[in-house]
């Protein structure tokens, strides 16, 4: 799934790249990619004739905003993709939902195998409303810096343990499962630790690599496993994936000390850590 820094890299793209434009004509052939519109024309009269005015992110929602005031907003769930394409001529992919053609030429287009992704069209006065998963965010480790006391402070509010709590979208926005073992290798910390039995040095050291793994992630445009289900929208694969410590690396000695990577099981999720970096 992509996470925090997968859609900033997406939000940058667009922000450069269609800012300004304006929709001449949308399809929708997947009515499962719209779903909270009543019928699949009432998501595409909201489009049509719109301007792009800017795009913003929520954790891992994308909120692309109309010059009416509207917001598109989309979720790329478990595989979705946006693409930018340069003309309606190019083959769509298998999967394609939805196809937004501007004016100006070129197409955004909306690939998602697993459909869980989706793409509305609220009002910036109904957001939350209509989104209330949003009012919910946790505070965004890249927009909203806090302090390393405030993040001690809310660790010790919560005894859970310390991989749960990373992906817990109401604690902190945009971390998966790929990032929450980035994160807790880089703080030399187990996923099984409990949060409120964290030393002060400990707390920093979580809270900082947590701001500069997600930051070097974006820097290298995300991670593209295997299944290659992340791209940017210009197709192309991240490159951080080649500096993962642990994720995916079971098996394999570790970067910092030579151990081997141990993966583990928890609530159905593989978890990778080094069992002698992280204690």
């Amino acid at each position: 799934m992509p996470e925090l820094p997968e859609v900033e890299t997406i939000r940058r793209d667009l922000e450069k790249d269609a800012v300004s434009k304006k929709i001449k004509s949308v399809s929708v052939t997947g009515k499962r990619s719209t779903r909270r519109h009543p019928a699949p024309q009432d998501f595409i009269n909201r489009l049509e004739g719109r301007k792009i005015a800017g795009v913003t992110r929520k954790g891992k929602y994308l909120l692309i905003r109309l010059d009416n005031k509207d917001v598109l907003v989309t979720h790329l769930g478990m595989s979705g993709q946006l693409q930018r394409v340069k003309s309606p001529k190019d083959p769509e992919e298998p999967h394609t939902h939805v196809v937004i053609t501007f004016t100006q030429g070129g197409q955004l287009r909306f690939v998602d195998p697993r459909t869980f992704g989706e793409m509305f069209v609220t009002s910036e006065d109904g957001l939350v409303a209509d989104v209330p998963e949003l009012a919910h965010l946790g505070f965004d480790p890249l927009d909203a810096a806090i302090s390393w006391t405030e993040f001690a402070r809310m660790l010790m509010q919560r005894r859970a343990m310390l991989k749960p709590l990373l992906m817990d979208q109401e604690f902190v926005a945009g971390i998966g499962n790929m990032y929450a073992d980035e994160i807790l290798f880089a703080a030399g910390l187990r996923h099984d630790r409990i949060s409120n039995s964290l030393t002060a040095q400990e707390i920093r050291r979580l809270y900082r690599g947590m701001v500069e793994t997600l930051t070097e992630a974006i820097k290298h445009r995300g991670s593209s496993l295997a299944d290659e289900q992340y791209r940017d929208i210009f197709g192309d694969s991240g490159d951080f994936q080649s500096l993962h410590r642990v994720y995916d690396r079971e098996g394999q000695p570790c970067r910092r000390c030579r151990a081997v990577v141990v993966r583990e099981k928890v609530a159905g999720r593989s978890t990778y850590f080094c069992p002698q970096c992280q204690v």
